[in-house]
């Protein structure tokens, strides 16, 4: 008996599935277009002469010095002259000044980080968009990845996935074999000083075209094609952050092998902690599969394992993350990200904590402000040790 396919008491039918799916996806564009006016683009923070002075670390009369001399942007005066306003790309100006000796020295490349965790609801995404928004005002050029079909990533920038995005647009063409890096998908965002490659549904068609191509050719070596794609990019980028999707899927694969570096996003929560549990046990078996009996190997230059929603009256929570101790040691990180009302509201209007930096000194966004710029100074850290090993490997050679 064939089933059917009708709408009636009998169940839902595929054709009300598709309407359901239309449905959703006018009321998002409906919410975009509200929340993320003027003409449905997000726009990015501006900063004031005292948020110009603690991006940069000086003290307000050293800003005011440099604005009556003229050689940094000057700002733009309010009407009524009462106060000085800077754009996000004037105020990371200022930064790359200030903090010239900070960024990525010269013949280093850039720091190439996933965001990986198997399970949903971590504030994966969140993570990734949040770090590149700060390490972008700490003045470094970021690259952001999205290698998440469902293109949460990609919306926090304010482009949406079903009507914006090309297959040309996303790492698609890379993993057909179609291109030869990821040059061709980079654009621009609404925030100075971060590019994008974008995802979307289509993007699925990875997980049938990388094992087609390995099977086609036993010498194909698909989880690297990624790696391989950032090459040329790593010489234009201080970091390069990918976000994945929540499986174990092929594109994970390949953000994983291409990362210097691994962020997880864990949540003291029994079940996610469980969970953190599964992937490293499928990653240990992967890399084992896939290198180590070809005899191959990779090196991480970080693992960091980082607590997210963290509410500090949640005794179950506490009791967790004494798991999370035990479990990873020192790549348990000291760095925790709260969960705040502040968060959930950046999160609701499509942005993150930095988006709503104007309203920083309010006592949620500065708690939750502040737990992101320790994680970003984490990142800095990280990154500088990876720069001087990579600098010493590189001089060493040449000798």
């Amino acid at each position: 008996m064939e089933a059917t396919l009708l709408n009636d008491d009998d169940g839902i039918s595929l054709e009300a599935i598709d309407e359901q799916a239309e449905r959703v996806k006018a009321v998002v564009a409906q919410i975009r277009g509200t929340m993320l006016a003027p003409d449905a683009r997000k726009q990015p923070p501006v900063f004031s002469s005292g948020g110009l002075a603690e991006l940069t670390g000086w003290d307000k009369s050293k800003v005011l010095t440099r604005i009556k001399k003229g050689d940094l942007p000057t700002g733009t005066l309010s009407p009524s002259g009462a106060r000085r306003e800077f754009t996000l790309a004037e105020a990371r100006q200022w930064v790359r000044v200030a903090r010239e000796g900070d960024l990525r020295p010269a013949g280093a490349t850039a720091v190439t980080v996933c965001i990986g965790n198997f399970k949903g609801g971590v504030s994966k995404t969140t993570t990734a968009a949040t770090m590149a928004q700060g390490l972008s005002l700490a003045g470094h050029r970021v690259l952001v990845i999205d290698c998440d079909p469902q293109g949460s990533l990609t919306t926090l920038f304010g482009i949406l996935p079903d009507s914006e995005v090309e297959i040309a647009d996303t790492v698609l063409p890379l993993f057909k074999g179609e291109q030869a890096d990821v040059s061709y998908a980079i654009r621009s965002t609404y925030w100075d000083g971060i590019d994008l490659v974008a995802a979307a549904p289509f993007l699925f068609g990875a997980e049938f075209t990388l094992p087609a191509r390995q099977m086609a050719n036993p010498n194909f070596e698909f989880w690297k094609v990624l790696d391989l794609g950032l090459d040329a990019a790593r010489e234009d980028y201080d970091f390069i952050i990918i976000d994945t999707p929540p499986a174990l899927s092929y594109t994970t694969i390949n953000a994983l092998m291409a990362a210097d570096g691994i962020v997880m996003p864990l949540p003291p929560n029994a079940l996610d902690f469980a969970s953190s549990a599964q992937f490293w046990d499928l990653f240990s078996d992967l890399t084992n599969t896939l290198i180590r009996q070809r005899g191959g190997n990779k090196k991480f230059s970080f693992i960091d394992v980082l607590p997210t929603k963290v509410e500090s009256t949640d005794q179950t929570g506490l009791m967790v993350k004494k798991w999370m101790a035990t479990a990873y040691a020192d790549k348990l990180v000291q760095v925790e990200i709260p969960k705040t009302a502040a968060a959930n509201t950046s999160s609701a209007e499509f942005g993150t904590v930095y988006d709503h930096v104007v309203n920083a000194s309010a006592r949620t966004f500065k708690r939750a402000t502040e737990a992101y710029d320790r994680l970003v100074d984490l990142i800095e850290d990280q990154g500088q040790l990876f720069w001087t090993k990579q600098l010493e490997q590189l001089n060493g050679g040449a000798q």
